[in-house]
């Protein structure tokens, strides 16, 4: 795994929750290590169900899906409220269409950029319709297991191991099963992947409930989770070169300076070098704790395979609220008033 943002469309394969846009944009395309093995291209880089770094033929788009495809690439670019709209109107506009590749590429693409803040509920379940109906139509195959997986599983703990070994199921599977358990919608789906992956995200859950983990930050102070007994605790996992993390600094900011006398901590932490991520934070004058994780050791353990991702402890140290994705000073303060604080 990178721990820099991809400077080419081979390090783009490693890093499964980004995928290259010509040579300078990136575009967030999944949320999940299966997306190595079963990527799906918002805007043209098309599923990758064997080796990655194959090279993958141009996608045509159809008269009917070019559209929808341009409407998906520029979705970021608009207001929230208007954002909301778009994203449902998509959802319906994709759900007729033939059943092929094109269809499951932009019903995913959509799924993906779907949980970038608060869009409603409405839509969130329109995207989650679209995505299951679409794989009820055009099944994937189980994607071929990485050969790397066995010989690493020999380093990872039992469980670790085990997870490794059993054929991971493809990304759009997992996309959807994130929506339905995370973001609380409903999908129809009577298929063995989707049950997979439904699973191994109550698996990722349960590891989240009991962690222990040292770092130190910018400054060199080491912080332990443990000794943070007592304090509501908000762990976000992000990166200077993802959009949605940018994007929800300034809310985690205004949560740390309103919120830390009356016990929350924030934790950011970052798989970058120090380098990289001090000018970052020194330039946006953010004051909350920024951890390192260079090797990924807690990234890992927190099952952390895309960003932005943040928990939440109360005083027990108890997981009391998760996201998927980036979210709204409002949803944080939702999420916040699961651990008291209000």
């Amino acid at each position: 795994m990178k721990n820099e943002s991809p400077e080419t469309p081979e390090d783009c394969y490693l890093t499964p929750v980004w995928t290259r846009l010509g040579k300078k944009e990136k575009v967030r395309v999944g949320k999940s290590r299966t997306a190595i093995t079963a990527l799906v291209s918002v805007l043209g880089l098309g599923f990758v169900l064997a080796h990655p770094f194959v090279p993958q033929k141009e996608i045509v788009w159809s008269a009917e899906e070019k559209p929808l495809h341009d409407q998906i690439h520029g979705l970021r670019d608009l207001p929230d409220d208007v954002r909301a709209r778009t994203t449902t109107d998509l959802a319906l506009k994709i759900r007729p269409l033939p059943a092929t590749e094109n269809k499951l590429r932009l019903a995913v693409a959509l799924a993906s950029l779907s949980t970038e803040g608060d869009f409603g509920h409405d839509t969130l379940q329109e995207v989650a319709t679209t995505l299951a109906q679409t794989l009820k139509e055009r099944p994937l195959p189980w994607p071929e297991q990485r050969k790397e997986q066995s010989s690493n599983s020999k380093s990872t703990s039992a469980g670790e191991g085990a997870r490794a070994t059993q054929a991971e199921p493809a990304g759009p599977y997992v996309e959807l099963a994130s929506l339905v358990r995370y973001e609380h919608v409903e999908a129809s789906l009577d298929d063995k992947q989707y049950r997979v992956a439904m699973a191994r995200l109550e698996a990722d859950d349960r590891k989240r409930e009991d962690v222990e983990f040292s770092l130190k930050d910018l400054a060199g102070k080491s912080w332990t989770f443990s000794e943070l007994r007592g304090k509501v605790v908000l762990v976000n996992f992000w990166a200077t070169w993802c959009p949605p993390c940018r994007k929800e600094m300034p809310d985690l900011q205004a949560l740390h300076e309103k919120f830390a006398a009356q016990g929350l901590v924030i934790l950011g932490i970052s798989d970058e070098k120090a380098e990289k991520v001090e000018p970052f934070i020194r330039e946006r004058k953010v004051t909350f704790p920024v951890l390192l994780d260079p090797k990924r050791k807690v990234n890992e353990m927190f099952v952390v395979e895309g960003i932005p991702k943040t928990f939440i402890y109360d005083r027990e140290g108890k997981l009391v609220a998760q996201s998927i994705d980036m979210r709204t000073g409002k949803q944080f303060l939702e999420m916040l008033a699961k651990a008291g604080i209000q």
